[in-house]
């Protein structure tokens, strides 16, 4: 094999976790369409709309992204590599048009937007390794981003993707910050308290 064949994408062990990892993400696809048809649209939050549309599309993203990297990769005589590159390019790209729209809305504010900064950076360091492996699997220098680091960013994807989802279905933040608030009992675990004036506290003025 010449340097940068698939070889070591299609061994056994990583056919499994393709297949794997492609047969949760095309279910939790269906799941997350599923909950969103049949959610509540209106009285759940009162973050922005741009803010919500951004965090319910992020799951999608990762979820297709995990899906389409791991099916390519499966394909006799592919190159995981280059799928893996495509996958990283759109989602860095929706990224970056995710800070855009919400550094451009009239209707976000400063606070609600450094909200958001976890989650671009999750994106931007998911999405970077597996650009980091595409290249590495294309070029042959798979000492550190070859197969196994990518599997481990399309698993990665798929739990951004659950939390993000978990997040829409359930109308909690699973933030880190937001959990430890939580467990400190400092934060209630509903989604932006802070950016819905509401406290959960009938004597607070904001929650009439």
């Amino acid at each position: 094999m010449p340097a940068g064949s698939v070889s070591p994408v299609l061994t056994e062990t990583y056919r499994e976790l393709f297949t794997a990892v492609a047969t949760c993400a095309a279910g939790l696809i269906g799941l997350l369409f599923v909950a969103i048809s049949v959610g509540p649209r209106e009285g759940r939050t009162a973050r922005p709309t741009v803010i919500q549309e951004i965090r319910a599309a992020s799951a999608l993203v990762a979820f297709s992204n995990s899906l389409a990297v791991s099916l390519f990769g499966l394909v006799p005589g592919g190159n995981a590599g280059w799928a893996a590159i495509v996958a990283a390019a759109i989602g860095v790209l929706f990224t970056a048009a995710s800070v855009r729209s919400i550094a451009t809305s009239p209707a976000v504010s400063g606070d609600q937007a450094m909200r958001q900064a976890g989650l671009i950076t999750i994106l931007l360091l998911a999405f970077g390794g597996e650009l980091a492996s595409g290249i590495g699997l294309t070029t042959g220098h798979t000492s550190v981003f070859g197969p196994g680091f990518l599997g481990y960013v399309l698993v990665s994807l798929l739990l951004i993707g659950i939390a993000r989802a978990w997040e829409l279905v359930g109308n909690r933040d699973t933030g880190i910050l937001s959990s430890i608030a939580v467990l400190s009992g400092h934060g209630g675990g509903a989604i932006d308290h802070a950016d819905t004036g509401r406290s959960g506290d009938p004597s607070d003025p904001g929650s009439k």
